[in-house]
């Protein structure tokens, strides 16, 4: 059973680069540059990601109930592994002399959704890999590992490849390695291949060691059994209120937080003016604050419940929201500081850091707490369900932002609808019993 839960954790070490370097570290700042204007890019990018959460949205209950009938989440792993990889190996042709942002948005999103349903078969696996007293500690230091994971995958890519554009330079001075052409930021652009085979050299461990309980079965009309339990149970959802309004609740403040982990980079870069490098930086602040705060939020979990911790991390995360519109390189809260303070630059790495252990810590006690108000015989549809429940507004951060960003001509109140799906998701969290409606499943194995 120990080497079945190390092979899960790899799960999380192997596809957390898609985040940290593609969605908010490296990327996302890498396109903010060849577009040259913040409120653009940020427009552009928001709805180049709804576009691929609609896809999630729609299809992501569908495939956990399919998994659930037709048995072997296994199968389906691999399947969604090959997107990632296609994917995110995709972004390699976003060269400055012939970008194509329809076509790098393209790939970008198949490696997204690749990720994102992926993760919805690997996280039904979480009852299975312990007591109902075990799952908070393993899934705390599952998202810490994968968090080390995303860290040391940043600090390669700054150390030895991603270069600045004005000097052709990583941040420690080289030129980037495998002589990669700076010119052409080819060393910048390898952000994609190298986190595609991150992925397919750490999935290695998962794939030897984690064996899908439920035997392999397809039986006959898998699909429409699979669609009519998924029907029946969205129907059923009013008679389970802890388990509807926490899919509510995580829908809107999980949405929230992808807003800020989608924008973080993208947003300093327009409204700080940071490099690739600088963002490189925040995102080691901010990942480290999130794996040491994964494992202490783990222990929390444990001890306390998992709704608690949800709550603090949302108040946290709520109060990054509004600072984040009150600090640009003009001014910190209304305050007005000279064009060269390192005022604005120190408190977005505060920010970073709270966002990193807040987010982190969420992330990880809300996939516990799905597991107390999940039906322990449809873990996969749940979780399809859950992560519908993440998807289903998941368009809707990125929407809003690239509307209000559109509207206002303004990054900073273009990321402002953050602060209100935050509070919405609190306020569903009141109706949320800590044990499910059926107060208290106990795991058996």
């Amino acid at each position: 059973m120990r080497k079945r839960i190390w092979g899960w954790f790899f799960f999380d070490w192997a596809s957390q680069p898609y985040n940290t370097l593609l969605i908010t570290f490296i990327f996302a700042p890498y396109i903010k540059e060849l577009i040259g204007d913040g409120a653009q890019a940020q427009a552009a990018w928001a709805f180049g990601i709804a576009a691929a959460g609609i896809v999630i949205a729609v299809l992501a209950p569908i495939l956990g109930a399919l998994a659930d009938a037709a048995g072997n989440r296994m199968r389906w792993i691999w399947l969604f592994s090959a997107m990632y990889v296609i994917g995110a190996s995709g972004v390699w042709w976003a060269a400055p002399d012939n970008f194509n942002l329809i076509a790098t948005l393209m790939f970008f999103a198949i490696g997204m959704i690749g990720m994102e349903f992926a993760t919805i078969f690997t996280n039904s696996m979480l009852p299975d890999l312990g007591t109902k007293e075990e799952i908070g500690k393993i899934s705390g230091n599952g998202w810490a590992f994968g968090y080390i994971g995303g860290l040391i995958a940043l600090v390669v890519m700054l150390l030895f490849f991603a270069e600045s554009a004005a000097t052709g330079k990583t941040f420690i001075g080289l030129s980037p390695a495998f002589g990669l052409d700076p010119e052409m930021r080819e060393g910048t652009r390898f952000v994609g291949p190298l986190t595609a085979l991150w992925y397919v050299v750490f999935m290695v461990p998962f794939f030897l060691w984690v064996r899908d309980p439920k035997p392999p079965r397809a039986p006959k009309g898998a699909i429409k059994t699979a669609l009519r339990s998924l029907v029946g149970t969205i129907r059923s959802l009013p008679q389970t209120p802890s388990l509807f309004a926490y899919l509510g609740s995580s829908m809107f403040y999980r949405d929230a937080l992808n807003g800020m982990y989608t924008f973080g980079g993208i947003y300093a870069a327009g409204t700080l003016n940071w490099t690739v490098v600088d963002t490189g930086i925040f995102g080691i602040v901010a990942i480290i604050a999130g794996a040491v705060f994964a494992v202490l939020g783990g222990h929390a979990d444990a001890r306390f419940g998992p709704k608690p911790v949800i709550t603090i991390c949302i108040l946290i995360l709520s109060f990054v929201a509004v600072s984040i519109v009150f600090v640009s390189r003009e001014s910190v809260y209304g305050i007005a500081v000279d064009a060269d303070s390192n005022l604005p630059d120190i408190a977005f790495y505060v920010f970073g850091a709270l966002i990193g252990a807040a987010g982190g810590v969420i992330q990880s006690a809300s996939r516990t707490m799905m597991v107390r108000q999940a039906n322990p015989g449809k873990m996969a549809e749940s979780f399809g369900l859950y992560a519908l429940a993440g998807k289903a507004t998941s368009f809707l951060a990125p929407t809003l932002i690239g509307v209000a960003t559109v509207v206002t001509g303004s990054q900073q109140m273009g990321v402002s609808p953050l602060i209100g799906l935050f509070l919405v998701g609190l306020i569903l969290l009141a109706w949320v019993k800590p044990h499910g409606d059926n107060d208290g499943w106990q795991h058996t194995s």
